[in-house]
Parts: C-alpha cells; sequence; structure tokens
C-alpha cells in the first residue's frame, strides 16, 4: 500500500554525526575482489523486499544467536537493534543479555540522529553473525527509545539497522561491522555488493529477492562491465556529480552525492527538489514528499545523472512509486543536510535498484553495473 510507501520512504535519511564527520584517511589494503559465483560462497545475505520502500535482511546476535531483520545501510556507521527494555519497540524482536554466553556488558548511553530523528540507548557487546560470517565482541547499541524513526518502525519489517559506511561517521567512533570482519580475517577482500530487487520484476531463480555480497561481489547481478568513480570522503560513501540532465537540459543541483541503501527514494536540498518536482508537474503531498497525476507519467522525463562522464538513466517507471494507479508518488523528497556533511544529494533505493552497486572499501571507490 502507498501508505507504508510513504511512510517508508524516508524513515532514515543518513546519520548525521552531532559535530561534523572527522576527516582522515582509513588504510586499508589495496587488491582486487575476488569473484563470488558459487551458491554456496561465505558472505552472502538474502535481501528481502517490502513495497520497493524497505529493504532489509538477517543478522544474529549472541550464543546462541539472536535473530534480528536489519537494514544494511550505507549511510551510516553503527549497528543497533532494540534492547529488551525499549518503551516503544513494539512486538520487534529484542536483544535480551541474559541469554547470550558471549555478552560483556559496557553501559554507556548512546544517542543517534538520523535525518527523520533522534534514538537512544545504551553500548554493549557480543558476536554478531552475517551471512555466514562472524564477528566476535562486536560493540553496538540496544536501543531502548525508537521515536525519531516514527510510525515506519512499528509499522515495517526490519528491527534495526546495521551501518556499512565509515568508521568516520560512527557514533562513539565504534568500529562498525564490516571493517571488523576485515580486521578479525573473516572475509580477505575489503569489498561489498548490492542487488536490490524490484518488485516491479520477478525475482532472480532460486527466488532470490535480493542479495548483499560481502567480501566480494557477483556478475550474475549485472551487464558488461562495472564502471568505477573514486570517493572524494571516506564519511559517507560520497563521490561528486557531472552534471544532472531533464529532457537533456542541465540542471543547477548540488554536485555532492551519497549512495545510501538506507533511504529508500532519491533525496537532495529542499529548494532544488522543489523546483524539479514543478518543473515535472508533481505536486506536494505528505511529509515533504510529492505526487504526480497517475495519468501522466508516461509523459514524463527521463533524468539523467552523470558521474565520472557516464551517464545513468532514471526513467519514470524508475523514479515513480505507483500505488495501483490510485497514487503516484514522485520518488524524490527534499530534505536540508546541515554542514558539513551536506548540502547533498543522496542517491538510494530508486537509484540502487536499476544499477548494481559495489561498496569497494580497499580502493576507495563506487562501481555501478547495468542490472541483468
Amino acid at each position: 500500500m502507498i501508505t507504508i510507501a510513504v511512510l517508508l520512504c524516508t524513515v532514515k535519511v543518513l546519520a548525521i554525526p552531532a559535530n561534523g564527520p572527522k576527516i582522515m584517511r582509513i588504510p586499508v589494503t589495496h587488491r582486487a575482489a575476488r569473484l563470488h559465483t558459487g551458491p554456496d560462497a561465505t558472505g552472502r545475505v538474502v535481501i528481502k523486499n517490502l513495497e520497493n520502500a524497505q529493504y532489509y535482511g538477517p543478522i544474529t546476535i549472541g550464543t546462541p544467536g539472536q535473530k534480528f531483520e536489519v537494514v544494511f545501510d550505507t549511510g551510516s556507521s553503527n549497528l543497533w537493534v532494540p534492547a529488551s527494555n525499549c518503551t516503544n519497540c513494539g512486538l520487534k524482536p529484542k536483544y535480551t543479555a541474559s541469554k547470550s554466553s558471549t555478552y560483556h556488558a559496557n553501559g554507556t548511553a548512546w544517542n543517534i540522529r538520523y535525518g527523520s530523528g533522534p534514538l537512544s540507548g545504551y553500548l554493549s557487546e557480543d558476536n554478531v553473525a552475517i551471512g555466514g560470517l562472524s564477528v566476535t565482541g562486536q560493540t553496538f547499541a540496544e536501543v531502548t527509545d525508537v521515536k525519531g524513526l516514527g510510525p515506519a518502525f512499528g509499522i515495517g519489517a526490519f528491527g534495526g539497522i546495521l551501518g556499512m559506511a565509515f568508521q568516520t561517521i560512527s557514533v562513539d567512533d565504534i568500529t562498525p561491522p564490516f571493517q571488523n570482519l576485515l580486521a578479525q580475517g573473516a572475509i580477505s577482500d575489503p569489498v561489498f555488493a548490492f542487488y536490490l530487487s524490484n518488485e516491479k520484476k520477478p525475482p532472480l531463480p532460486p527466488l532470490i529477492k535480493g542479495e548483499l555480497i560481502i567480501g566480494g561481489i557477483d556478475s550474475k547481478h549485472y551487464k558488461g562491465e562495472l564502471f568505477y568513480k573514486n570517493l572524494t570522503s571516506e564519511t559517507y560513501w560520497e563521490t561528486d556529480l557531472d552534471d544532472f540532465l531533464i529532457n537533456n537540459q542541465p540542471q543547477t543541483v548540488n554536485k555532492k552525492i551519497v549512495l545510501d541503501t538506507g533511504t529508500s527514494i532519491l533525496a537532495g536540498p529542499k529548494a532544488e527538489v522543489a523546483k524539479i518536482a514543478k518543473l515535472v508537474g508533481a505536486h506536494p503531498f505528505l511529509n515533504g514528499e510529492f505526487t504526480v497525476p497517475c495519468g501522466k507519467v508516461a509523459s514524463l522525463p527521463n533524468f539523467d545523472w552523470v558521474i565520472g562522464g557516464k551517464t545513468f538513466t532514471l526513467t519514470p517507471d524508475d523514479y515513480i512509486i505507483k500505488d495501483e494507479n490510485v497514487i503516484c508518488l514522485f520518488g524524490i523528497t527534499g530534505i536540508d543536510i546541515p554542514p558539513p556533511a551536506g548540502p547533498l544529494w543522496i542517491l538510494g533505493d530508486v537509484f540502487i535498484r536499476k544499477f548494481y552497486t559495489v561498496f569497494d572499501y580497499g580502493n576507495q571507490r563506487l562501481g555501478f553495473g547495468e542490472m541483468a
């Protein structure tokens, strides 16, 4: 239902460090990623899809493992799940420290602010398993208050967030799980890649709706060669935009872009988004969203994102979210990210499900492939 899609579209728009990100180079080993193609390769996580508005997959925490469905989020760097004493987590699975033989108490108060609002809780340590890979002694947050995510958390399918951006923006400078996988030798190739499914199309056999590969890439998800673009900052997965065109006409937009699997649509500075919405005939709706008349979708223009000299085209079918042709949601919202992180554009799931996206930590670059 479009009601759910609207609520979830901006549920999590980047984690915003309170004092801005710490900028520094991260020493990593530069090597080519191995190509994992076998069905039994480790580091594979099935990514489920809730109405093209929320992508999530399983992890376990503790011994024995307590299961949680989390958003694997390239727009933040911390792992959190509901605590057993969460005040407003509803029926979501909650972590119970007393049930884990590998739990270590920490107790430090912890707070994070996303674009959608704040969360709070306290820190703990335990083992975390992700797609057949294990991290020992991962520091994570037990959240006691999720009001910053609004009603979307209660009605959505996810029950936590696992951040996959850089440690430079991690609250309390906690090492993210992916970097711990590298440090502990669980993987040797410092790369991960997302295939996000599209509910408009049938899933790949054997009915895998989507997939996160940790420690490699999978050529079956894209056609031809991958195109790579170097990062401009090791904070978010950030690079720069050459140009943005509508009907082949360049538009004046901010050139800083972030690839964020935790944001369902696209987001940009409010003034720029309002101008684009007006240009294509979109009308204000709820919570900063816009709609377009469903009968006019076919006549809407393509959006061309030029990155590193290569054009990535989103058609109206890509950036319009339809609810059985009753409501057609414009897949771009306005949000003003404050300096020093912003202003910027967020290329969320609307973009990533069109283009297979590789997050190459070892070479500080992003890779894109045409979806197979």
